[in-house]
């Protein structure tokens, strides 16, 4: 079988990864489509960072990133959609050519397998791989398989903004429109917030976060975006050092901070900022299983139009070229892979 996989650094093609064999409570997909994720860039060039501060962390169950052999190759891909083809034993699914995406997790014997980054569970850049039958969620409505693959980084932006307890009425401000800011702006009209103000320094970027419904664009390059915003919530979608401590500075007083972004390097902040304004600030990451059905359903029944957001399609063949490319935000957005 053929997939993708990390080796040193690169995105490279194999043509001779094992079958995949469900077990009980699994069933074997073709994937559809599959969505390159700002995550699995960042791990391709930073991935023995990732895996040094999993091992740091505590308080987290799991703790697979410690587990990772970065000398091994790596199966990557975590934004799927895929086509039941069977099922293990004794196993109740979708019946054959059923169109699914899931949660990326496989209930195994011995625990639950993220389906982000292994050496040993297959991911989305395959044409082939296991999902377990409770997570299936199937893919309603007719739904192009391209669409839904976009379910998951939807979910992200959607429980940032559930955790933000934002109101119908207050002004959200989202910095940085990659896919995490444009998935935040979909959400925040999705849930009825009347203004909504994005910013990046991407001609590009900002397009599309017009297109997702944005009610003013600004690029930071032509001034601060406090200067014309006074946001009740901020969601901090750029992920690096210097942007929190920069938005505590300039926020208004008792606004709530929302960080999206995933920093993986030390950042220093200047607590008075945020006591001296009693701002509040929250962390999220990823979702839970509600959010991700909602997202689905939102997608399937046209009230998020994904469409805009998928600037390219590549074969498994041109995984490596893609992750390239994608380093410059002028270029793509999204880029799917479609084995």
């Amino acid at each position: 079988m053929r997939a993708a996989v990390l080796r040193d650094g690169r995105m490279v093609l194999r043509d001779d990864v094992a079958e995949p064999v469900p077990g009980p409570g699994q069933v074997l997909v073709g994937v559809k489509a599959c969505g390159i994720c700002g995550s699995d860039l960042h791990f391709a060039q930073h991935g023995h960072k990732m895996v040094e501060l999993s091992a740091e962390m505590k308080g987290l169950p799991g703790g697979d990133g410690a587990r990772l052999d970065l000398s091994r190759d790596v199966f990557l891909g975590h934004e799927f959609s895929a086509e039941v083809l069977d099922a293990g034993p004794d196993t109740d699914a979708p019946a054959p050519g059923t169109i699914v995406t899931s949660v990326p997790a496989l209930l195994t014997a011995t625990g639950v397998e993220p389906i982000v980054f292994s050496n040993t569970t297959i991911g989305g850049y395959a044409e082939r791989m296991l999902l377990s039958a409770p997570l299936l969620l199937p893919v309603p409505n007719g739904l192009d398989p391209r669409h839904a693959a976009l379910t998951e980084p939807m979910a992200v932006g959607l429980h940032a903004v559930n955790k933000s307890a934002i109101e119908r009425g207050e002004t959200a401000l989202v910095l940085g429109c990659g896919p995490v800011g444009l998935a935040i702006v979909a959400a925040l009209r999705h849930r009825g917030v009347e203004h909504v103000v994005a910013a990046d320094f991407s001609p590009k970027r900002r397009q599309l976060a017009d297109t997702m419904g944005a009610d003013e664009i600004l690029d930071p390059a032509q001034g601060s975006p406090f200067d014309t915003a006074t946001p009740a919530v901020v969601f901090e979608a750029v992920g690096m050092p210097g942007i929190i401590n920069d938005v505590l500075r300039q926020a208004p007083a008792g606004c709530r901070v929302v960080v999206a972004g995933v920093c993986m390097e030390p950042d220093t902040v200047v607590p008075f900022f945020g006591s001296a304004k009693e701002i509040s600030v929250h962390f999220v990451f990823a979702y839970d299983f509600t959010e991700f059905g909602e997202s689905l359903r939102a997608i399937a029944e046209g009230e998020i139009d994904v469409a805009p957001l998928i600037t390219g399609e590549v074969d498994l063949a041109g995984v490596g070229a893609a992750f390239d490319e994608l380093a410059h935000p002028d270029q793509h957005c999204k880029v799917l892979v479609a084995p």
